[in-house]
């Protein structure tokens, strides 16, 4: 088997849902698996899983492992020469594993791959590549020194690459991760003693110390809900402080000074985390949908109270027209691909723009979804 497509979920059923279908149309022309591993989640995501996925390796958990023993055992489950470390808030495009894999194929000392994220907005993510964060480069993200452009104080994002440039950085984002799976098992997979949030950060720099080469490879961009996945509450504080705490013990152990400098880092960047919030987004004054169902054109207006225009196409010069008035734009996921729906976030990502997929299956089950920044948990609308 070439392919083995491990998701972690915990607690995000529909995002899940949405994220299943992307991989299913992905892997059509691969021989591939899917496998799920839930956390036990307390929502209906297992459930789902079995009635709509029957073909995907579903694992249920008796309590929450964290990221990294959930990841490894779905790892040990898997049969193919490659692996993809997946969230569950992402959404891939149809083309994505024909190009990585591709991509992999002909590097001759492959890490770990990763490729360029996008919010539910189309911003590009930063953290999509990243240098090593040594106690120096993480002092300038902390300090907002890494705004400066230049090589020095620009490591914590790996600015020597810019977001469409592909080539080697060091760290990449556990949201999507390709690598051989002798690679993954080579360097023990992510480190149990870490429950969450610098997991990938010691993949990669393990990968990294082991010889092999990581790649940034912004050829087919992922949506990355991000926002969804975290809840920022007072637990997210304290484990993201020990998920700092763990890697610069593990790999920069030093002095009693050095230590107490690097614990007063993780708090102060912890802290800026947990005050970070999804901003207030008002209400669009405009709302289109795009597709050629006149039927769901009619229901979506009923259901959500609004004029809507249908469209079939829409283009960066037409939204250039409305720039003072907040636009909302719907994607019929049965009239458009992720390849195209992805490009045209991308296209229009605005601050004044804001995206929803819609998704009915022969069940019944409809519903909007999408989220209006990286901090926001996302927004589920029933049908």
């Amino acid at each position: 088997m070439k392919l083995s497509v491990v998701i972690l979920n915990y607690n995000v059923e529909y995002f899940l849902y949405q994220c299943l279908l992307s991989v299913q149309k992905a892997i059509v022309n691969h021989d591939a698996e899917i496998i799920v591993v839930d956390n036990n989640s307390s929502d209906g995501s297992c459930a789902m899983v079995r009635k709509y996925f029957p073909d995907v390796l579903l694992v249920e958990n008796k309590y929450n492992t964290g990221f990294p023993k959930g990841n490894n055992i779905g790892v040990n489950l898997a049969r193919g020469a490659y692996i993809c470390i997946l969230n569950p808030d992402t959404v891939v495009a149809e083309d994505i594993f024909d190009k990585f894999l591709a991509f992999a194929d002909a590097q001759t000392n492959l890490g770990i791959v990763g490729p360029k994220l996008i919010d539910g907005t189309g911003k590009f993510l930063p953290e999509s590549k990243r240098g090593v964060p040594t106690p120096t480069v993480a002092l300038t993200k902390i300090l907002g020194l890494y705004k400066i452009s230049n090589r020095f104080f620009g490591q914590y994002y790996a600015s020597h690459l810019n977001k469409n440039e592909s080539g080697e950085v060091s760290i990449l984002v556990g949201a999507f991760m390709i690598m051989k799976r002798q690679v993954y098992l080579e360097v023990g997979g992510f480190d149990e003693n870490c429950f969450m949030y610098s997991d990938d950060i010691d993949l990669s720099y393990m990968v990294l110390k082991k010889g092999y080469s990581n790649y940034y490879h912004p050829v087919s961009p992922v949506i990355h809900y991000k926002g969804e996945s975290t809840v920022r509450d007072g637990l997210y504080v304290k484990r993201f402080r020990e998920a700092m705490n763990f890697f610069y013990k593990k790999h920069f152990d030093g002095s009693p000074i050095f230590n107490v400098l690097m614990d007063a880092g993780a708090f102060v960047f912890s802290v800026t985390k947990r005050m970070q919030s999804a901003p207030v987004v008002k209400s669009p004054d405009k709302f289109y949908l795009l597709s050629a169902n006149k039927d769901l054109h009619k229901k979506l207006e009923s259901k959500l109270q609004q004029n809507i225009e249908l469209i079939e196409g829409f283009s960066k010069t037409e939204t250039d027209q409305f720039k003072d008035k907040r636009i909302q734009i719907i994607f019929d996921s049965l009239h458009i691909t992720y390849v195209d729906m992805i490009a045209k976030m991308v296209e229009l990502s605005d601050e004044n723009v804001t995206f929803r997929v819609h998704y009915k299956n022969n069940d019944k089950l409809e519903f909007l979804i999408g989220s209006d920044s990286s901090n926001d948990r996302g927004k589920i609308t029933m049908l």
